[in-house]
């Protein structure tokens, strides 16, 4: 008896998804709920797993296809009194046998790829799972000279370094040993580049500038970060300020924490916060819901646990969807100062950046202060200027004056 494997439904978001990844071949024998295939959309890549045990019959799919949901994907032989079917277990990949140990579709492609055993490699991401540098460490400490394991899945998993030749792949070698590559655009990367070309001409966006001392934050942040750690089991960082002080000038304002629905303004009435977090596939914007009502340890914690799911590439279609305002940190690469691009509909995103020791005058004394750059972009056609520059003011002041936050004044 055959049963079709058929694809998930999507959000209504999402329109389509393409086949990335077949992890089993026709005659593979395949067991209830494992994996059979990765499917990226425009925000996550999806796992489709086996609806029965048996045998993987046809595909009907091949990577690369566009499906929508509930399209047939594969089918399976499963065993019935009238049709046997044998599983063979002595076939069963590594990944199989200890399907106990849980991975993400990268880690598992290159578990897959480069035929490991995931139990030999220690897991260095939460609860002990495995992450995709724990296996290229493990691969590279194994190979350090010969190869070269890529950190990008779109790309060749191997590169090898001795001889320079081409895998099967659209890797050109010209006679000067200058490589290149030409690999097709994620789904992910793709929408990034749709979705900032369209923040671009649909928005007359605009960006205002100021400086913030952190001097006081950082100390009540180190009075406090032993105890608040101990009790809350997780670290105090800087974000969680960032993000009570956005809420309360977005209180103040909020204007920008609306949005434009062609000629229309919808004003929302509580505060979703996009959080955006670099992630190898690229830049996602996952959103704490209801921040206002969230504490300190609330806030710490969520964007924790999406920085773990970025990384294990677990992140959910709800963890993406929505969202009225943004806040991007690229002091953390390194940034000093930069324009952030609007993240559509929002009308508004603000950038950190790196903290640095510099002369300021206080009380006509030049001293040194630790001070970070803000950079607020907003659309022009709903925020004023004078409207972008008080808010970013009332960050500025939250933060130099953290009893604002703590007493809600």
């Amino acid at each position: 008896m055959s049963i079709e494997v058929l694809t998930p439904n999507l959000p209504e978001s999402v329109s389509d998804a393409t086949v990335v990844n077949w992890h089993k071949q026709p005659g593979d024998s395949v067991l209830k709920n494992e994996n059979l295939v990765d499917l990226e959309t425009d925000k996550v890549v999806l796992e489709v797993p086996a609806p029965e045990s048996g045998v993987l019959s046809a595909i009907l799919k091949d990577s690369g296809a566009i499906v929508t949901g509930g399209q047939p994907l594969a089918t399976i032989d499963i065993a019935t009194k009238q049709n046997p079917v044998t599983i063979d277990t002595t076939a069963l990949t590594p990944k199989t046998k200890h399907a106990e140990i849980p991975l993400s579709p990268s880690v598992r492609r290159l578990v897959h790829e480069n035929a490991l055993d995931p139990s030999t490699i220690t897991g260095t991401g939460k609860d002990g799972r495995l992450t995709k540098m724990d296996v290229l460490d493990h691969l590279n400490k194994d190979h350090p000279k010969e190869t070269k394991v890529s950190t990008d899945t779109s790309m060749l998993t191997e590169v090898k370094q001795t001889s320079m030749e081409p895998a099967e792949s659209n890797l050109t070698i010209s006679s000067m040993h200058r490589p290149e590559q030409r690999v097709a655009m994620t789904r992910l990367r793709a929408k990034i580049a749709e979705r900032l070309l369209q923040a671009q001409q649909n928005a007359a966006m605009l960006t205002t500038f100021n400086e913030v001392d952190m001097q006081n934050i950082i100390e009540l942040r180190n009075q406090y970060k032993a105890r608040f750690e101990q009790k809350h089991n997780t670290k105090l960082g800087f974000m969680s300020f960032f993000v009570k002080a956005s809420i309360e000038a977005l209180k103040r304002f909020p204007a920008i924490n609306a949005s434009i629905d062609n000629t229309d303004i919808i004003y929302h009435g509580y505060y979703d916060i996009g959080i955006a977090i670099s992630t190898p596939r690229g830049l996602i914007v996952p959103v704490l819901r209801d921040a206002d009502q969230l504490d300190f340890a609330g806030i710490e914690k969520g964007i924790v646990d999406f920085g773990e799911k970025a990384r294990s590439g677990t992140l959910s279609f709800d963890d993406l969807k929505g969202g009225t305002f943004t806040i991007t940190n690229g002091g953390v690469f390194g940034s000093m100062l930069s324009t952030p691009i609007l993240n559509p509909p929002q009308c508004a995103i603000l950038g950190m950046h790196a903290i640095k020791d510099r002369p300021v005058v206080e009380n006509g004394q030049v001293v040194v202060r630790p001070i970070m750059y803000l950079a607020l972009s907003y659309d022009h056609r709903l925020v004023d200027g004078r409207d972008a520059v008080q808010f970013l003011v009332t960050i500025k002041e939250c933060l130099e004056a953290p009893a604002h936050l703590l007493l809600n004044i």
